[in-house]
């Protein structure tokens, strides 16, 4: 599903593939599984980070089977069960990725949970684990608490030990959050939310705070983010970037954390590897667990995309080709 010029997801169309070409450092993979997520939306609209060069296919998240090696890839032969993490591309049948963005699948898990599980379980781990040092015992607020990523820090957050409230806007979300270890949950539609997070914490806050909303909920962040709290600067659902008085962030000593996952690839691949080693240990330990919502065959991208965008799903959306 290609992008030949930009226009959000209405400008997918399908194309035909040619032979994949898989490079000397690259792995060949028949694709079983394409996570959607809420940047695929940007990237049609030209309004992501990335910006590629048209024609293109968005996605990040694929799983399925190796069916070619490069000449230089050692860990993969044909057969492999693996999912891969691209910058883009992943709207496809078929796709050649770098070998080191390639990652072995647990036995236990099925391709539509590998391609679930992929980039927010990741995004989530390096977030809770690496930058915020999320410890047992302590309170993480979860924001979008019913989304992918969102539903992924709950899981994750609980499986460390701490003590997560969630904020959703919809009975139904604030349930499946409840489903997946959350301790509280907040309708942030329906209560302050800041005041009940205070309430819940005895005044203290929230000790982390993982933010994909951004706009005015990070704002109000800062309003029960504890005393040498993380504020995890994931993402901007709500579309506005917002800015800070730097004299709160003294006031409480707290941080400002951002959590950019793809630049690990460049800069420190090894975090990303820790990470999917521990998420594969916390899978066959039952402790987290992909929440698919929907699937959608690939030709159906428009749709899927369109589900996600009007914020009424829950956990992931999934294409099948």
């Amino acid at each position: 599903m290609v992008v030949r010029e930009l226009g959000g997801p209405d400008a997918l169309e399908v194309e035909e593939l040619e032979s994949l070409k898989v490079g000397p450092d690259e792995v060949g993979i028949d694709v079983k599984a394409v996570g959607c997520n809420f940047f695929d939306i940007l990237i049609t609209q030209g309004k992501y980070q990335v910006r590629p060069e048209l024609p293109f296919a968005p996605g990040a998240e694929v799983a399925g089977v190796v069916t070619d090696v490069g000449e230089n890839v050692e860990q993969f032969s044909r057969g492999d069960r693996v999912s891969a993490l691209l910058t883009y591309g992943g709207y496809a049948s078929a796709v050649s990725a770098p070998a080191e963005r390639v990652f072995s699948m647990p036995t236990e898990m099925s391709f539509q949970d590998a391609a679930a599980a992929g980039l927010v379980y990741q995004t989530s781990h390096v977030a809770l684990v690496h930058r915020a040092n999320l410890r047992a015992g302590e309170t993480l607020l979860v924001h979008a608490a019913a989304g992918g990523v969102g539903l992924a820090a709950v899981q994750i957050g609980a499986a460390l030990g701490a003590r997560v409230i969630g904020t959703a806007g919809t009975k139904d979300k604030l349930k499946l959050a409840l489903q997946n270890g959350a301790d509280f949950v907040v309708n942030y539609r329906e209560e302050d939310w800041v005041a009940r997070v205070n309430e819940l914490t005895d005044q203290h806050g929230a000790d982390v705070i993982y933010d994909p909303v951004g706009g005015d909920t990070f704002d109000a962040s800062t309003k029960c983010i504890a005393f040498e709290g993380r504020i995890l600067i994931v993402g901007f659902a709500s579309g506005r970037i917002p800015t800070v008085a730097m004299n709160r962030v003294l006031l409480k000593n707290f941080s400002l954390v951002g959590i950019h996952w793809g630049l690990y690839f460049d800069e420190n691949p090894d975090v990303l590897r820790r990470s999917q080693l521990a998420l594969s240990t916390m899978f066959a330990e039952g402790k987290i667990r992909p929440v698919v919502s929907r699937t959608f065959p690939l030709e159906e991208a428009q749709a899927a995309l369109a589900a996600l965008g009007s914020r009424k799903t829950s956990g992931k959306i999934v294409l099948i080709p």
